[in-house]
């Protein structure tokens, strides 16, 4: 196996030579450089496996070099060195690719020959294009977490799990019902204190006097019913993690006594005298735009900062749909795994917009379970919102003629039928009109079988050989894009095209 190359940029001779001594012991080859051009040198006479980068250099900074080394060598895992105080900047650069950062000083050796040895494993299982099993999958399994296969998701997984290990607050923002507190969970189980309390409060859910009483506790005779004294939940959670929850909902009084805590770890209780220290990694979540929030002076400016030292967003259910499917699937093998979901109900899932993201694509499974007779869900079985909601979505469509009249399909196929036509249409218009001749069709099955003698339904077989037709087709045959709106894996989707026979025409 060729020697593993690393390249160490710091403009600190001695950060230099300590990697050179600890990193050559192991068996690595080390290039040093201490500003930019040095840098670039380096790259342009080098293959490199790690770059160790300082955030800070006299002539440039570390996120122009990483863009710089990802540019000329796309294999080179960068791990970046950041003091405490550029630990945001050192978040950006692992969302623009860097594999992690470190902390100076440097206090474990240990940790970093680790870090190096995973990052130079990690980089070269890419380059020989096998998909290595990413480190968080089994924390994600541990609490329930379906990651599912969207991009921007596993981006954002990915980021979680590093940072979590780090001892800074966390603000998560993203709607009502993404999974705040499931990933605020993950982050908690995946840090050095998973051993330790996980405790989530509301602070929408209580009014200011309770919560008060609730975070920070209180001493016997502090307020009529204070018959003895309590802890609070910072107290309860000590060592462990605190998610405060809906945290734009907090009062002003709260804000202030939250922030105080934040700044100096400690805080006391209701009616108290002595201060108590307390030990908490806080993860605030929102569904409320805090910066907007502070225009409107609803939100304290010196709070958002301290809450936002890392920040995760969680996107919408509608713009991960490649994830549907999976969730669906998963909610209704937790709540019947006899069941299984049809093509059609599937793409009337993947259709619709879900205001209401995971949590109202739990209950409309629940629903459809409960509703489900014989074995399959089918799309009347998810009820008229998703079916009038995708409908009204669909404006491309005529939807009748004088009258009321029904439009005859010639001429429905005369005006939409040529490919010119079609090729006239932009993305989002064509991608609406075909969600409206989903509806139809759905509509038109429902109608049909509800004539005597009429069963219009095709046996699974033929609507899973025509759901992955239509896939194939929509993405140009392209196996991996086809797989991902199926949410399938590519082995089983080469499986059913031998299976069914179909050709590339």
């Amino acid at each position: 196996m060729a020697q593993i190359q690393i390249l160490i940029i710091d403009d600190e001779t001695d950060v230099c030579t300590f990697f050179r001594r600890l990193l050559t012991r192991k068996g690595y080859g080390v290039v040093t450089a201490s500003n930019e051009p040095e840098a670039l040198r380096a790259l342009g006479e080098n293959s490199f496996n790690v770059a160790m980068v300082d955030l800070k250099l006299p002539d440039t900074d570390g996120l122009t070099l990483l863009q710089a080394i990802k540019a000329r060598q796309p294999g080179c895992e960068v791990i970046i060195m950041t003091g405490y105080s550029t630990i945001k900047t050192a978040v950006t650069a692992m969302q623009l690719g860097a594999y992690e950062y470190l902390e100076k000083p440097f206090d474990d050796i240990g940790e970093i020959e680790s870090l190096i040895e995973k990052a130079a494993t990690h980089g070269l299982t890419a380059l020989q294009g096998n998909d290595a099993r990413e480190e968080w999958v089994e924390v994600a399994q541990g609490v329930g977490f379906l990651v599912g296969t969207s991009p921007a998701m596993r981006r954002l997984v990915s980021l979680a799990h590093k940072i979590a290990t780090k001892n800074v607050t966390v603000l998560i923002q993203g709607n009502t019902g993404t999974g705040k507190e499931v990933l605020a969970r993950f982050i908690h189980a995946a840090s050095g204190r998973a051993g330790q309390p996980f405790i989530p409060v509301n602070c929408g859910a209580l009014p200011e006097n309770l919560l008060e009483s609730e975070l920070f506790g209180h001493e016997k005779g502090a307020f009529t019913g204070a018959n003895q004294p309590r802890r609070g939940i910072f107290e309860l959670a000590n060592h462990g993690t605190l998610l405060l929850d809906e945290i734009g909902d907090a009062s002003p009084q709260i804000q202030v006594k939250l922030l105080r805590v934040l700044e100096t770890g400690e805080f006391m209780r209701v009616g108290g005298e002595k201060p108590i220290k307390t030990d908490v990694r806080v993860i605030a979540a929102t569904n409320v735009d805090l910066e907007q929030a502070i225009r409107e002076k609803t939100f304290r400016e010196d709070l958002f900062y301290r809450l936002n030292v890392v920040r995760l967003e969680i996107p919408p259910l509608r713009s991960r749909t490649e994830d549907i499917p999976q969730l669906a699937e998963h909610f209704v093998r937790l709540f019947n795994p006899d069941l299984r979901i049809s093509p059609p109900a599937l793409r009337l899932l993947q259709g619709y917009g879900w205001p209401g993201n995971i949590r109202q694509l739990a209950n409309v499974m629940r629903r459809a379970v409960v509703l489900c007779s014989d074995g399959t869900i089918l799309p009347e079985h998810l009820g008229n919102t998703l079916l009038n909601g995708a409908a009204a979505a669909c404006p491309s469509l005529p939807n009748g003629g004088e009258g009321g009249a029904v439009i005859p399909p010639e001429r429905l196929l005369e005006q939409y039928g040529r490919s010119d036509a079609l090729e006239r249409l932009e993305a989002d218009e064509l991608k609406r009109m075909l969600d409206a001749v989903r509806v139809l069709e759905t509509r038109l099955v429902a109608a049909m079988g509800g004539k005597g003698g009429v069963s219009p339904r095709r046996g699974l077989k033929e609507t899973e050989e025509e759901t992955i037709r239509r896939a194939l087709e929509q993405c140009r045959w392209n196996i991996t894009e086809t797989a991902k709106v199926l949410g399938i894996g590519r082995n089983t989707l080469y499986r059913k095209i031998r299976q069914f026979n179909l050709l590339n025409p």
